[in-house]
């Protein structure tokens, strides 16, 4: 079972690493981080970095494809090397999945046309430029493309693929060995739920950081 996880500079952390704790323990796991070139890729804060061994170049084939989001994703979907690497993945693969914005990756690489996808919530309603209908459920699986809403919504988007792969038992065991147990102190953890001053307040957040970076591409 060849994993393949995508890094890139500005990779939101918990995209990459929350499936990564659940599809790694599925039987026979092999799991490679894989990004355009080798070597360190920085999290979107810049406080940590993530380890990618492996060239995309050097990787032709896996049987799951996760690609993560984070603000670093709009320079990967600015690079067709890189999207022609997912869609020639794509094509092999049995699962194809996204965390949060990665799904906009997928969209760019034509991967999500006609379908129903979801994403995160501030970016939802781009899915629709690439032809593919947007829907605020957490997990969303269409045929063997799965995508998952924000961010800690990959630990979900990992047990069920669990489930479908190695069926009831196996993700059961996996939740319960991550104790996978959610209990938080609010709820406030979707735009239906927060208070409205929280979501305007964490919308102005995200898209000052966006324009921040489509700035800085003209410099």
């Amino acid at each position: 079972m060849r994993i393949a996880i995508l890094l890139f500079d500005g990779v939101t952390a918990l995209d990459a690493i929350g499936p990564y704790e659940v599809l790694s323990r599925l039987p026979g796991a092999e799991v490679q981080f894989v990004a355009e070139s080798p070597g360190i890729k920085r999290t979107e804060t810049r406080m940590l970095g993530l380890v990618a061994d492996h060239a995309t170049a050097a990787v032709r084939e896996a049987d799951i494809l996760v690609v993560p989001g984070g603000f670093g994703e709009a320079r990967v979907r600015d690079t067709p090397a890189l999207l022609e690497w997912v869609r020639a993945i794509h094509e092999r693969s049995r699962w194809t999945t996204s965390v949060c914005t990665g799904s906009l990756i997928l969209g760019a690489a034509g991967v999500l046309r006609g379908l129903r996808a979801t994403s995160h919530w501030s970016a939802l309603e781009q899915l629709r430029s690439f032809d593919a209908e947007p829907t605020r459920e957490r997990v969303v699986v269409q045929g063997k493309v799965i995508t998952a809403a924000g961010v800690s919504s990959g630990i979900d988007m990992g047990l069920r693929l669990a489930q479908l792969e190695a069926g009831d038992q196996v993700a059961q065991a996996i939740q319960l060995g991550i104790e996978y147990d959610p209990a938080p102190p609010f709820d406030a953890g979707s735009p239906k739920k927060a208070p409205a001053h929280i979501v305007e307040a964490v919308r102005g957040f995200l898209e000052n950081a966006r324009a921040e970076i489509e700035r800085a591409k003209t410099h």
